[in-house]
């Protein structure tokens, strides 16, 4: 296997040697973060952490092979930014809750994060503890003794948690990307949709606008969730008579 292709976990890390500017996989790690948060993802390139270290971007090759591998790095530095799941906790809709939300907020310290998750596995350390911990929370729990409905019930959570977090993720780069700000757009559009509810083509556009609860991103957020583990506690959990749900047949 060419040293390139290796994972950047089995990749050691050299020693270094005296140089005007001490250098570490850690402080390689922690320059990209700033400029993925600063900048976004595109940003990110060798020669730019370089820049931001006042060092030559061949002096990196040292430490990682390539731009993935300095994802993959900063990918496992966000996980390990979460804190970890009490996997003592027998409650496995507040284990799921807390890693929801947990996600969300380290999503919105780091927007291009959203970006990487639905992509390949993470196994990176950080990432591995993460995962190995959300698991066992839910392992053994009632209705979870059988660890496809664990992996099922934690999909899809994370399924609406990166729908969710992506979409405000969006919006985040619309606002800042736009002249206006979200109330002088809504001022803005709002003639236009006046006008789409009166030809009156449009009954559930004018049903939404006038019916419905438009709520703040965190409320939105916290009853889809509910909604989703609902779903989950009827498809596997315990009835109210103590009698787990039994497995549909395939």
């Amino acid at each position: 296997m060419r040293s390139r292709d290796q994972p950047v976990w089995d990749k050691p890390q050299p020693v270094e040697r005296p140089a005007p500017a001490p250098l570490s996989r850690e402080q390689i790690v922690a320059a990209a973060l700033a400029i993925a948060d600063a900048e976004g993802l595109a940003s990110v390139s060798l020669r730019n952490v370089a820049a931001n270290l006042g060092v030559g971007p061949m002096r990196l090759y040292r430490y990682l092979s390539t731009k993935e591998q300095l994802l993959d790095l900063m990918v496992d530095a966000v996980y390990g930014e979460m804190s970890s799941v009490d996997s003592t906790n027998s409650d496995w809709r507040g284990a799921l809750r807390s890693i929801a939300h947990r996600t969300r907020t380290v999503a919105r310290r780091h927007p291009w994060f959203t970006d990487l998750l639905g992509g390949r596995p993470h196994f990176g350390p950080n990432a591995l503890a993460h995962h190995e911990q959300i698991f066992g929370a839910v392992n053994g729990t009632p209705g979870f003794e059988h660890i496809d409905n664990v992996m099922r019930a934690i999909r899809t959570v994370f399924a609406y948690v990166i729908g969710a977090i992506s979409s405000e993720a969006s919006q985040l780069r619309n606002e800042r990307e736009s002249t206006l700000d979200e109330a002088q757009w809504r001022a803005a559009s709002w003639p236009y949709i006046q006008r789409l509810i009166a030809t009156g083509r449009y009954p559930m556009l004018e049903k939404i606008v006038r019916d419905a609860t438009h709520q703040s991103p965190d409320v939105e957020f916290d009853e889809g969730l509910e909604c989703v583990l609902d779903g989950i506690a009827a498809r596997f959990q315990v009835h109210a008579k103590g009698k787990t749900a039994k497995r549909p047949s395939s």
